[in-house]
């Protein structure tokens, strides 16, 4: 006998992220880190037979933005809203000749350009810091942004308000409070971990600068939303595949107080739950992220050291929700076949479902050249074995 709805997907959301037991499991796909690649996009939508046009979200990650027929059919429950850059802010993809190709090349607020070639259309990759060169006194001069400008909150509200009163879907914020990451993007990633170790007085300098723009625009987002989200996403990657991609240490001194900050801050603002994003085996880092105030980790890197479904749920199953982990990325969902990721699916969700605090999703965006059966197969079994007895 087929298994019945009994809750709308807000109500599903927000009674998982509580820990307690839902109808079924939450679904997730659209956001920044739980996206779809465009060229995934595309094929996906030509196997089921949809119809849409091409909307870019992110320029950066080539994700494409899901449309409703697709949501729908996969039965997602979360549906993102996001602020904008200010009316100041020119932004928009220029195209250039170097080196005999034709690159896409975007300036980001922070002065960053990302660039991708034309005739690879996967990613943009850093091709300008602009602080590459600079000192703690150039950093006065520099011209970060200005994180509380009104202008990006212009019609947030509104759409905020009507997804709450016209739809039964939880809201959730796109990607923001990216208070480490950016620091690097605009140094280096060379020249930023030399400075961990040689020059950490610059780098206090730069994560107060970060940080500063990213308090002043929670400041003027939740103002607008704080009241109508029940999902605030923030995040900086601090591991990679066999652990911490820094120092512990000068995490725990540095980083940290700035990131609990953040989110206490965000916590004063909204009653919404505070998602984290950080790849990697990041699992020595779970308590530093719960104390800091975090309600839910994602994307649950399964397959790497101590990132196991049965001791990630045993060890911090009651103490932080976890957003994602439904199956291994990097081997099974783009190689293996449909009735294995069926099953690779199965297991997993009865692992994290227990005793709610669990939301399904990939780990991190579905990436080209993932095959759509595979797709389908993941997000069916996802909605078939989510089901509480």
């Amino acid at each position: 006998m087929a298994k019945k709805e009994t809750m709308t997907s807000r109500q599903r959301v927000l009674k998982a992220l509580d820990h307690q037991i839902p109808d079924r499991v939450p679904i997730d796909l659209g956001g920044f880190q739980t996206g779809i690649h465009k060229k995934a996009y595309i094929e996906l939508l030509d196997y089921l037979g949809i119809n849409d046009e091409l909307t870019i979200m992110d320029p950066v990650q080539q994700l494409a933005k899901p449309c409703e027929e697709l949501l729908e059919r996969f039965h997602v429950d979360i549906r993102y809203i996001c602020a904008h850059g200010p009316d100041s802010f020119k932004g928009g993809i220029e195209h250039n000749e170097r080196d005999g190709r034709l690159w896409h090349d975007l300036k980001d607020e922070f002065g960053v350009v990302w660039s991708m070639p034309d005739d690879q259309q996967l990613y943009m990759d850093i091709s300008h810091h602009p602080l590459a060169d600079a000192t703690i006194k150039d950093l006065e001069d520099y011209p970060f942004p200005d994180g509380g400008d009104p202008t990006r909150f212009t019609g947030v509200r509104e759409e905020a308000l009507e997804l709450r009163n016209e739809t039964p879907y939880a809201i959730s914020t796109g990607i923001g409070g990216v208070v480490y990451e950016i620091c690097w993007y605009m140094r280096g990633l060379e020249r930023w971990f030399t400075d961990m170790i040689e020059n950490p007085e610059f780098c206090e300098a730069l994560l107060d600068k970060t940080l500063k723009f990213w308090l002043d625009y929670f400041d003027g987002f939740m103002a607008e939303i704080g009241d109508l989200v029940d999902v605030v996403m923030i995040g900086d990657d601090l591991t990679g595949q066999s652990g911490p991609l820094f120092s512990p240490d000068f995490y725990r001194k540095v980083v940290k107080p700035r990131q609990k900050r953040l989110v206490q801050h965000i916590k004063s603002l909204t009653k919404a739950k505070i998602w984290y994003h950080t790849c990697g085996a990041c699992y020595k880092y779970i308590p530093e992220l719960i104390d800091n105030g975090i309600d839910i980790l994602n994307p649950v890197q399964i397959g790497l050291p101590n990132m196991e479904p049965t001791k990630l749920k045993d060890m911090f199953g009651s103490r932080i929700s976890l957003w994602g982990g439904g199956i291994d990325a990097q081997h099974i969902l783009p190689f293996a076949g449909p009735g294995e990721i069926r099953e690779h699916v199965r297991r997993n969700i009865e692992i994290f479902r227990t005793g709610g605090g669990y939301v399904f999703n990939n780990v991190h965006n579905i990436q080209a050249g993932v095959p759509p059966e595979n797709i389908v197969a993941l997000f069916d079994a996802a909605y078939e074995f989510g089901f509480y007895d």
